[in-house]
């Protein structure tokens, strides 16, 4: 992908920095990076204001998942405040080399939900991030209790997860899917049987609502910049 010469500072929300490559990696057919994912996850925190739900940033995401030293895990994750949210999802990507900064070839969605005590992996791609999924868990599963007396969480693998009709839109998925989670347990809508938003994804999430999403991300983020940052990017 070709880039401007100076990557020019764009934008400030929250706590994310976006930059002009961030605005032509949404103009084209591209992957997504870390820094438009969690863009994408801090607006819907604003969009969907509770202390219930907490959408994790990728790079927090991937500390957790690859934590040098599980006795520190605790005090990284208490800021988190775990096992007082109702709902927490958290991207995963396929990453396998903590030395390189936004690595990886694919990202896909694991989804916490309270009640049901249950993580749920939403994998736009025939499910070929579960092993990241499964590690992902496995480090983080023990903290989402109020004690550690709490019964277990466990892992489901959503096999009928909306699928991508191409090689680059994993990114695109994971906001989408994330979207309708929080879309749906702030409506408080009708559950699924197993009290989960299957059937919220299935229909809010599909190829032609997924294209539409980059332009939607660039329109949001326009809409959040100054007038300065507006003229360099057009």
């Amino acid at each position: 992908m070709g880039k401007s010469g100076v990557d020019e500072k764009i934008l400030s929300y929250n706590d994310v920095v976006l930059r002009q490559s961030d605005l032509e990696i949404l103009s084209g057919p591209y992957f997504l990076n870390d820094r438009i994912i969690e863009f994408y996850f801090s607006y819907l925190s604003s969009r969907y204001p509770t202390k219930d739900v907490l959408l994790v940033p990728p790079s927090i995401a991937f500390w957790i998942m690859n934590c040098p030293v599980v006795e520190s895990l605790k005090d990284f994750l208490e800021p988190l405040h775990l096992p007082d949210k109702k709902l927490a999802i958290f991207p995963v990507n396929d990453n396998d080399d903590v030395s390189k900064a936004e690595g990886g070839s694919h990202w896909s969605l694991l989804a916490f939900e309270k009640k049901s005590n249950v993580f749920v992996h939403h994998d736009s791609f025939r499910g070929i991030n579960k092993r990241h999924a499964k590690q992902l868990f496995n480090a983080v599963v023990g903290y989402m209790g109020a004690s550690d007396s709490a019964p277990g969480a466990t892992y489901l693998e959503c096999n009928d997860s909306p699928q991508q009709v191409n090689s680059y839109d994993c990114g695109l998925y994971v906001t989408a899917i994330a979207r309708a989670i929080c879309s749906w347990h702030e409506s408080g809508e009708d559950k699924d049987r197993d009290g989960l938003w299957f059937s919220a994804v299935k229909q809010q999430v599909t190829p032609s609502s997924v294209a539409t999403m980059r332009d939607e991300i660039l329109s949001e983020i326009r809409g959040l910049m100054p007038q300065s940052s507006l003229a360099v990017t057009k």
